[in-house]
C-alpha cells in the first residue's frame, strides 16, 4: 500500500461543502469552518467534491477554498476533485495531497492515467443520477491496475448490490483502499470491506463518523454498532430527496454542530427547502449530541 493510503486508512474524509450566503461564499464562514474541522478526528477532508460544489465554483473561489483548508489542516490530507486536466493542476498548485476524480466516459483509463501525472488519484464510482458513470468490471480492474491510483470511492446512494460487486472486484487489488462514500449504508459499508471514508454526511458531527470507523478497526462491536444507529439516522433527515438538497441540509447540521454560523448555510445550486426540513436536521444533531454526553 501506498504512504497516502498508509495515511488514509481507517480515517474520515469529510467531503466539505461551502457556506453561502444568497449567491456569495462567506470567506470568513469557510475559514472559521475549516478551524473548527481541524479540531476534529479527522484524517483531511475532500474539497471541490459534489457536495463542495468544485465544478460550479469559479476558479478563484476554488482556489480560496483549497487555500483554507491547506491552510487549516497543513499536517493532515487534502483531497480536491476534479474533472479535468486544469483542475487537476490547479489541485497541485495549490498543495492538495490526492485527486477525486470525477467519473468520465472517454477512455476512463487514459483520464486516470492522465490526472495520476499530477498527483495520486483516487477513482470514484458515482451513481448516475448525479452525474456517475456505471464502470463495468473490466474497466474497474483495468482503472485500479493503474500506479497512479491508490483506490476508489464508491458512492452508490442507496444500491447494495452494486456496492457488493464493487467491493468484490476491490478482492483482487488487496494494495488498493475501498473508499467509502455510502452515506446511507455506512456502517454496512464498512463491515463490506471499506477502510475509511469520503462522505459529505462527515461535513458534520464527524467526531461520530470517525469514532464508527476506529471502533471496526478496533473490533468493538457493540460500540460500532451504536454509532451505526446515530449516523443512518442522520443520513435519514439529510439525504432524502429532492437528493440534490442534502448539500444545504448539510451546511444546516454543520450550523447545529456550532461549525457555522447559521446564515451561512446557502446553496446556490441546490433545490429551495422547506423550513420543517431545517427543523428536523437540527433536532437530530441535539440528539446525537446528547447521546454522545
Amino acid at each position: 500500500m501506498t504512504a497516502l493510503a498508509d495515511r488514509l486508512e481507517w480515517g474520515l474524509l469529510p467531503a466539505v461543502p461551502v457556506p453561502f450566503r444568497g449567491p456569495t461564499m462567506d470567506r470568513d464562514a469557510q475559514r472559521g469552518y475549516a478551524r473548527w474541522m481541524a479540531s476534529q478526528a479527522v484524517a483531511g477532508v475532500a474539497v471541490w467534491s459534489h457536495t463542495g460544489r468544485g465544478p460550479h465554483l469559479s476558479a478563484e473561489d476554488r482556489r480560496d477554498v483549497l487555500e483554507a483548508w491547506r491552510e487549516a489542516m497543513p499536517g493532515r490530507i487534502v483531497v480536491a476533485g476534479a474533472r479535468d486536466i486544469t483542475m487537476a493542476i490547479d489541485a497541485r498548485r495549490g498543495h492538495a495531497d490526492a485527486l477525486l476524480a470525477f467519473p468520465q466516459r472517454q477512455d476512463p483509463v487514459a483520464y486516470h492515467r492522465r490526472l495520476g501525472r499530477e498527483l495520486p488519484v483516487l477513482a470514484f464510482y458515482l451513481y448516475e443520477a448525479a452525474g456517475g458513470v456505471a464502470y463495468d468490471d473490466a474497466t474497474l480492474h483495468a482503472i485500479l491496475d493503474l500506479p497512479e491510483v491508490v483506490g476508489i470511492k464508491v458512492a452508490t446512494l442507496d444500491s447494495v448490490m452494486t456496492y457488493q460487486r464493487i467491493a468484490a472486484v476491490l478482492r483482487s487489488h488487496p494494495d488498493k483502499l475501498l473508499v467509502t462514500g455510502e452515506d446511507r449504508f455506512l456502517g454496512y459499508s464498512v463491515m463490506l470491506g471499506a477502510r475509511a471514508a469520503l462522505i459529505g454526511m462527515g461535513a458534520a458531527l464527524p467526531d461520530l463518523q470517525a469514532e464508527l470507523l476506529r471502533s471496526w478497526a478496533e473490533r468493538d462491536f457493540s460500540r460500532f454498532v451504536e454509532l451505526s444507529e446515530l449516523c443512518d439516522r442522520l443520513a435519514q433527515v439529510t439525504f432524502i430527496d429532492p437528493m440534490e438538497g442534502y448539500i444545504r441540509r448539510m451546511l444546516w447540521a454543520a450550523a447545529a454542530d456550532g461549525a457555522l454560523p447559521p446564515e451561512a448555510c446557502d446553496d446556490p445550486w441546490g433545490p429551495a427547502l422547506p423550513e420543517i426540513e431545517r427543523a428536523a436536521v437540527d433536532a437530530m444533531v441535539r440528539s446525537a449530541r446528547a447521546a454522545r454526553a
